[in-house]
């Protein structure tokens, strides 16, 4: 038999997600010494993941990784499959008759729910859906939401919940030259929210938001942050954290926010207000979100490891507006072991775990290995872990047959997909940024798949 990774045969791997962490295990199987032929597939047609879809639209600079993974997919022996739905256009079973290994980095795509009263009311949403709506993501270009409210509130403290509350709180002169979905831009140019309330279990030392995302509110062209000092007060554990000399997050976080809470009173239009140590526990209104119930906590345990604990103590805040993001979760896939209660893939290192031994073949990487942690340059470690793990399995795994992308190409056609390669991407790439500038802006994005394929006919 044939070794495989050879130049007489290849190692042939799948990677299901066009994200940034199926991007850097494409550059580690490629860096490697053997040789490797890789077809990445995503159900859109166009790449990259949220890098596309969801880096808020004023971040432009957070976008530029796209030309590293531009390179990676210039390699003689990457394939793009566009606008092909693992599981549906191509069950897994099947997809492993082509590959000698596939791996997952499909990423967590749906939001973890509060479980609160009140939770689906007219009015409540995911953080997800704005995101992907002002993106210009096709799953969510015909959502709409009530701007006409004035006050909106947003569970969570990381940095998607710092991209909402940013975009509702920014002027649309801050907005308009960025590729911002132009169907957003004008819902928001009309909105009347003039109070976003940011809501988080915990305190000032373990909110998640980066420093930049917390120091650019304090930028905004016309809206104030606000801040009770008090919530700054840290009990001894959270004091601790403080302290710790590898915790430089924390005190970068917690510098901003003094300032904030040290400045005078607000003068501009809009207000931006900080709550720590509070938690949503029901949504209340007439048929619609008219206000949010909030439980003081305290936090208890130790350093690093403190838990938010309800008071009792409960206050009414008025809304009509309410996101939640709170955190993401994986969904299952036919043909992979999925672990319910995490919503993740079950793995050791990236090999995916049945029955708690490795499945012969099949890895992970990024959110749908770990869960949703860390930025965009944290799946490049945990990729290169995974690729890692797979090639020390090389000489154990077996080929498949037939190994011909071009007979994958057929099966694909005979089911009337149109897989979209990276050359046709370049086509849709180069006509998105032709009609931003008719608008003065970088792009302006295909909001459908149909849109997208049409440029190609």
């Amino acid at each position: 038999m044939t070794e495989l990774g050879t130049a007489a045969r290849p190692f042939r791997v799948a990677i299901v997600g066009s994200g940034p962490s199926g991007f850097y295990a494409a550059e580690a199987l490629l860096k490697s010494d053997k040789v490797i032929q890789i077809n990445m597939f995503d159900r859109l047609p166009t790449p990259y993941g949220l890098v596309r879809g969801g880096v808020a639209p004023d971040h432009p600079k957070i976008k530029s990784v796209i030309r590293v993974y531009d390179k990676i997919a210039e390699h003689e022996r990457f394939a793009f499959f566009g606008n092909v739905k693992i599981g549906e256009h191509l069950p897994v079973n099947e997809l492993r008759r082509f590959y000698d290994a596939v791996l997952f980095a499909c990423g967590a795509e749906t939001d973890k729910r509060l479980s609160i009263p009140g939770e689906d009311l007219p009015g409540s949403y995911t953080a997800t859906a704005f995101v992907g709506w002002y993106n210009g993501h096709p799953d969510y270009r015909h959502c709409t939401f009530d701007l006409s409210q004035e006050v909106a509130v947003v569970a969570g403290q990381g940095n998607v919940a710092m991209d909402v509350t940013r975009i509702l709180a920014k002027t649309v002169d801050e907005l308009r030259e960025t590729d911002i979905a132009q169907h957003a831009l004008e819902a928001l140019a009309e909105s009347k929210v003039k109070e976003i309330h940011l809501v988080g279990r915990r305190g000032p030392v373990q909110a998640a938001f980066t420093q930049p995302e917390i120091k650019e509110i304090g930028e905004l062209a016309d809206c104030d942050p606000v801040l009770d000092p008090a919530d700054l007060e840290l009990n001894a554990a959270s004091q601790s954290e403080l302290d710790d000399l590898k915790n430089q997050h924390s005190k970068r976080n917690l510098a901003v926010l003094t300032e904030f809470a040290s400045r005078p009173a607000p003068s501009k239009n809009k207000r931006y207000c900080i709550h720590f140590f509070k938690s949503p526990v029901e949504l209340a209104g007439s048929g619609k979100v008219e206000r949010v119930i909030l439980e003081r906590n305290e936090l208890v345990g130790e350093p690093f490891k403190q838990k938010a604990r309800g008071t009792g103590v409960r206050e009414e805040l008025s809304c009509g507006l309410f996101f939640r993001s709170v955190g993401y979760r994986g969904l299952p896939l036919p043909g992979v072991p999925f672990d319910e209660t995490a919503g993740l893939f079950p793995n050791e290192r990236g090999r995916i775990l049945e029955s708690g031994a490795p499945a012969p073949g099949l890895y992970a990487a990024g959110w749908i290995k770990r869960g949703p942690s860390g930025v965009i340059g944290t799946n490049k470690p945990d990729s290169i872990e995974t690729v890692q793990s797979m090639l020390a399995d090389l000489p154990g795994l077996l080929p498949c047959e037939p190994p011909d992308s071009g007979a994958l190409r057929e099966l694909l056609m005979a089911r009337g997909v149109r897989a979209v390669s990276y050359a046709d991407w370049r086509k849709i790439d180069a006509a998105e940024i032709e009609r931003g500038k008719l608008r003065g802006k970088p792009r302006e994005k295909f909001t459908s798949i149909e849109e997208m394929l049409a440029v190609l006919d």
